[in-house]
């Protein structure tokens, strides 16, 4: 049997680094490609054709949640396993309903890689263990179904994708127009984009569209 192919998508080198080193300890496991951020990670997966995308939730440009959506959208034959810091149910609830077939904390064991990796590609779900509990509180307490595609009564559902890139870098404190020039597009798409989203949102200054941000994990609380 062919080793699990992984692309790794980190946008901290000397983490992605120790993760690839973890990764290439495992038998059956191979890091094939990897990235520095969403976008990264999207326009490598048609070339290297990887099994199991290994990806942080909080990086620039675009975050994991809203790649994890768009590669569950474009390929879904691909499995993505979230990276994490939070154990939060907040996290762990956009990241599942983004598409996510696993969510690992960063510092979870070299076995539990293993078997997280081993799950998702027989098409199980995979929670290591704090998650999973957490998960399980959230259902007990809400009885809310955890694992919708996406929370169409969400405001941040309907959102486009473009609008949804356009929130995040606002976020990280990009201008209109490096906002433009990272998305090639015009200034005027982008003042068109952030109306939209104030919009829909009912948001109508920038420390409250940062806050929202957080909240939807598009970026922690640390950037």
């Amino acid at each position: 049997m062919r080793p699990f192919r992984v692309l790794l998508a980190e946008d901290h080198q000397l983490v992605r680094a120790g993760f690839r080193a973890l990764l290439n300890m495992l038998e059956d496991i191979e890091v094939i490609a990897e990235a520095n951020d969403g976008q990264e990670a999207l326009a490598l997966i048609p070339q290297v054709k990887p099994d199991v995308v290994l990806m942080d939730i909080s990086m620039p440009r675009l975050n994991g949640i809203e790649a994890t959506r768009r590669i569950r959208r474009d390929y879904p034959e691909v499995r993505v396993i979230i990276l994490s810091m939070y154990t939060t149910e907040e996290y762990v609830l956009q990241a599942l309903r983004a598409g996510a077939a696993g969510y690992l904390l960063k510092d979870s064991t070299p076995a539990e890689f293993n078997h997280a990796i081993q799950s998702v590609t027989k098409g199980e779900t995979y929670l290591c263990t704090g998650v999973a509990q957490h998960v399980a509180e959230y259902i007990q307490r809400t009885g809310a179904e955890p694992h919708p595609q996406d929370d169409q009564a969400s405001p941040y559902a309907q959102l486009t994708s473009r609008q949804r890139e356009v929130l995040q870098l606002v976020a990280e404190g990009r201008s209109t127009n490096q906002i433009a020039q990272s998305l090639h597009i015009s200034v005027k798409t982008v003042e068109r984009h952030r109306a939209n989203i104030k919009e829909r949102l009912h948001i109508h200054d920038t420390p409250g569209l940062i806050r929202y941000a957080i909240r939807a994990g598009l970026i922690s609380a640390e950037e």
